[in-house]
């Protein structure tokens, strides 16, 4: 895939966002993914995070990064988990080496349509929002298949907003996006799917301002490549009864003040962003 018309992202140098794709064999759909992602016209950077792939999809990768060095195009980054640790490990990496004012997560398949970044990031451009959330359940188009799924799914959801007092429609979205400053504060832990829950009580627990956004979604099946299962939503269920006893939100959100005492560094994310966790790894969906 060639470098994009126009002037690429020197490296280390601050862009607007930083777009983190966590990948585990999905040789079928990278390359596809990463030429949509790079097709929305958004001073961004991309950073692909391989979680120990076997099907093939690392090699691609590997010579894709190749190919974007030797053409001096920057605004694609390739990192390498040494083993599969799954989707909150690779998210984690993505986190730590994101240089943008604003970073949104992308899957690696195409369930989600990266035409969704410009609506996902505008609360954030316009001050309204510190966190974004982009819903499958609020009307956007969408493919129809697996009830059982968007049941267990939606029951998660309810629980997660018992605990901690939001009023979500879709804590298990791909599609977020966050001001960098928040995901600094967080010390994040899980290593599986179970990340979706953990952000979303650490946001609560700060009082972070938080929006959903309908989005367009085109699920896939099981047979299509899927990969969350039913012990990834016990694992939701355990993660909502461990963060959210501190995760009801404060009388006073924390997003107000956010900006004024936002760190500078990123020890935390650093500081665990290779730490497994003590459950299976996982792929991410």
């Amino acid at each position: 895939m060639a470098c994009a018309k126009g002037h690429p992202v020197p490296a280390r140098q601050p862009v607007h966002v930083s777009v983190v794709i966590p990948v585990y064999n999905e040789r079928s759909t990278i390359e596809e993914i990463l030429a949509c992602v790079r097709a929305v016209k958004l001073d961004k950077e991309i950073i692909v995070v391989d979680d120990g792939s076997t099907d093939g999809t690392r090699e691609l990768l590997a010579n894709l990064a190749d190919r974007h060095k030797s053409a001096s195009c920057e605004d694609i980054r390739i990192f390498f988990q040494d083993r599969n640790l799954g989707k909150g490990a690779a998210l984690r990496r993505g986190f730590e080496e994101a240089r943008g004012d604003i970073i949104i997560i992308q899957d690696a398949d195409l369930e989600y349509d990266p035409e969704n970044f410009h609506a996902l990031i505008d609360p954030i451009e316009r001050d309204k929002a510190d966190v974004v959330y982009g819903s499958r359940f609020q009307g956007g188009p969408h493919r129809v298949l697996l009830f059982w799924h968007s049941v267990g799914n939606k029951f998660l959801t309810l629980l997660s907003n018992m605990f901690t007092d939001l009023n979500l429609s879709d804590v298990w979205t791909c599609h977020k996006a966050f001001r960098r400053e928040v995901l600094q504060k967080v010390t994040l832990r899980e290593n599986r799917f179970g990340f979706e829950q953990e952000i979303t009580c650490k946001i609560a627990a700060n009082g972070w301002r938080i929006f959903e956004i309908p989005i367009s979604y085109y699920g896939r099946t099981y047979s299509e490549g899927k990969k969350i299962t039913w012990k990834d939503g016990l694992r939701g269920f355990w993660c909502i009864l461990r963060y959210s006893s501190r995760a009801m939100r404060p009388a006073n959100a924390a997003g107000a003040e956010m900006k004024n005492n936002a760190p500078t560094g990123r020890a935390q994310l650093v500081a665990t962003s290779r730490v497994p966790e003590s459950s299976p790894a996982a792929p991410p969906d």
